[in-house]
C-alpha cells in the first residue's frame, strides 16, 4: 500500500488501530496512553488544590490573568498526534474528577468536562479541513497553529461561565478566571504543545507513513469541513469580543457603583462606543469570512477540474483517445479480482493492425495516426459502456469484455473487423486487423498470464495469414 502523500493530515482511528496494531504498538500507545490519563487527573487537581487559576500577571503596565491547566498540554499533543478521540477522554476525565472535588454537583460536571474536548475539536477540525499535518516547521505553519490555538482557547473557556454560576461568583471575579482559561489554554499551546508537536509530530509521521493501515479514513467533504472552520473561528472571533466586552462592562458597573451621575455618564458612553465599535466589527468579520469560503469554494472547484483533467491525461492516450497502457492494467487486475472472488467471465481481444510499418512507410505516418484513429473510433462505437478498450503500444490495441466468454468475444471482434472493411476512403487506405480471443480462464494466476494466452492466439492469426480472428481457447 502506497504512504499517504507528505501534506495530508494524518489520525490514527481507534477501530484501524485496534484491528491492525501490533502487539508493541498497543503495549506502547496504550500505556502512553494510560499514563497520560492519570497525570491529567493529578495535574488537574493540582490546579484547584494550589489555586492555579486566574493567576495575576502583569504586562506592559497592564494585568493580565492566566490559568495553568496541565491537563490540556497532554490532551492536546494526542488529538494534534493520534486524533480528537484519543484526546478527548483525556482532558474530559480531568476536568469531570477536578469538577467533582470541587463540590460541583454531577449534573453541572458532566456538562462542564464537555468545555475543553470542545476545544480540542478546533484543532482538528482545522487540520482536517485544510488537509495538513500539524508539523510546524514554517513560519505560515506556526501562524495558522496559533489561529487555532486561539479558537480552541475562546471555545474551551466557556468552561468558566458554569464554574462562575456554581461557585457564586460575581462579575468583579468572573473576568478573571475566563480571561485566565482562554489566555493560559493559548500561551501553553504557544509555549509547550507547539515545541512538543516540533520535536514530535515528525516522528509520528514517519510511523504513520510506514503503517498507513492505522490511519483514519480522510474526510469526504473537505469544502463542508472548511465552512465548518470558518464557522467556528467566526464565533471565536465573536465570542470573544462579546464575552470580553461585557465581563468588562459588569465589572466596571460594579466597581463605580455610588460614583456620582458625571462618571456613570461618562462610563455610559464609553462602553457604548465601544460596543458600536464591536458590531462594526463583527459585520467585518462576518463579511470576510462569507467572501473567504466563496473565494475557496471557487478555488476548490476549479482544483477539482483541474485534477479531474490531468487524471483523465494520466489515463488516456493521447493520439487514440483511449485507455493507454497504465489504467489497462488496473481494469485487467480488477477483472481478474472479479473472476477470482465471484467466477465472473471475461474475455480479452488484443488487435494489431496488418502491414501497419508498410503503411507508415510507403504513404507516412500521417497515414498511420489516421489509421489508429479510425481503428479507435470504431471500437468506441461497437463496444458496450462497460467494455474497455486501450492503446496497447504503437498499432496494437487490447479491448477488455466484462461478462462475455469466448464464442461472444469473437462475434465482437468479427463485426469489429468487418466495419473496419467499410472505412477506407480518400485519405485513408484499407487496411485490416489481425485478433487475438482469450478467455479468463480459473487458471490464471496474473492479467499477465491471460494476456499471453490473447498475444498468442493474435500471433497465429497472423501466421494463418492475417485480416482474421482465433481463439486461444
Amino acid at each position: 500500500m502506497t504512504p499517504p502523500p507528505a501534506q495530508t493530515q494524518q489520525t490514527v482511528g481507534l477501530r484501524a488501530f485496534w484491528r491492525a496494531a501490533t502487539p508493541a504498538e498497543r503495549r506502547w500507545v496504550g500505556l502512553g496512553w494510560l499514563l497520560s490519563l492519570a497525570l491529567c487527573i493529578a495535574s488537574g487537581l493540582a490546579t484547584v488544590i494550589l489555586a492555579w487559576s486566574g493567576l495575576p500577571l502583569r504586562f506592559a503596565g497592564v494585568t493580565v490573568y492566566v490559568t495553568v491547566y496541565p491537563p490540556l498540554v497532554l490532551a492536546s499533543w494526542w488529538a494534534l498526534c493520534f486524533g480528537w478521540a484519543w484526546a478527548a477522554p483525556l482532558v474530559y476525565a480531568a476536568t469531570f474528577t477536578l469538577a467533582l472535588y470541587a463540590g460541583m454537583p454531577l449534573a453541572w460536571a458532566l456538562l462542564f468536562a464537555c468545555s475543553n474536548p470542545l476545544g480540542l475539536a478546533v484543532y482538528t477540525l482545522g487540520y482536517r479541513a485544510i488537509d495538513r499535518r500539524p508539523e510546524l516547521h514554517s513560519g505560515g505553519a506556526w501562524l495558522y497553529f496559533v489561529m487555532l490555538a486561539f479558537a480552541a482557547s475562546v471555545f474551551g473557556s466557556a468552561g468558566a461561565l458554569i464554574w462562575s454560576y456554581t461557585n457564586r461568583i460575581d462579575n468583579t471575579g468572573l473576568l478573571p478566571i475566563w480571561q485566565g482559561w482562554w489566555l493560559g489554554g493559548l500561551l501553553q499551546a504557544v509555549l509547550l504543545v507547539g515545541p512538543l508537536l516540533w520535536l514530535t509530530r515528525p516522528r509520528i509521521s514517519a510511523w504513520l507513513a510506514r503503517r498507513p493501515v492505522l490511519l483514519a479514513p480522510p474526510p469526504t467533504d473537505p469544502r463542508r469541513l472548511a465552512l465548518r472552520l470558518i464557522l467556528v473561528i467566526v464565533c471565536a472571533v465573536l465570542a470573544y469580543g462579546a464575552g470580553t466586552l461585557g465581563l468588562a462592562e459588569g465589572w466596571v458597573q460594579q466597581r463605580l457603583a455610588g460614583a456620582d451621575a458625571r462618571q456613570l455618564d461618562t462610563v455610559q458612553t464609553l462602553l457604548s462606543t465601544a460596543w458600536s465599535f464591536y458590531w462594526v466589527m463583527a459585520l467585518f468579520v462576518l463579511f470576510v469570512a462569507f467572501f473567504g469560503y466563496r473565494s475557496f469554494r471557487h478555488w476548490s472547484a476549479a482544483n477539482e477540474r483541474l485534477l479531474a483533467e490531468l487524471e483523465l491525461l494520466a489515463r488516456t492516450d493521447r493520439l487514440s483517445g483511449l485507455l493507454n497502457r497504465r489504467a489497462m492494467e488496473e481494469a485487467l487486475e480488477e477483472q481478474v479480482q472479479r473472476g477470482r472472488r465471484h467466477g465472473e467471465l471475461a474475455s480479452l481481444l488484443m488487435l494489431d493492425i496488418d502491414h501497419f510499418k508498410r503503411v507508415n512507410d510507403e504513404q507516412g505516418h500521417a497515414v498511420g495516426d489516421a489509421a489508429i484513429v479510425a481503428l479507435a473510433d470504431t471500437l468506441r462505437a461497437g463496444l458496450r459502456s462497460l467494455d474497455r478498450a486501450a492503446r496497447w503500444g504503437g498499432e496494437e490495441f487490447l479491448v477488455l469484455l466484462p461478462q462475455q466468454d469466448a464464442a461472444a468475444a469473437c462475434a465482437v471482434a468479427e463485426r469489429l473487423r468487418a466495419a473496419l472493411a467499410t472505412l477506407p476512403g480518400p485519405e485513408l487506405p484499407r487496411f485490416t486487423v489481425s485478433v487475438g480471443v482469450a478467455s479468463l480462464q480459473a487458471a490464471d494466476r496474473e492479467w499477465s498470464d491471460w494476456l499471453k494466452r490473447a498475444d498468442g492466439a493474435l500471433y497465429a492469426a497472423k501466421q494463418a495469414g492475417r485480416d482474421r480472428v482465433l481463439t486461444a481457447d
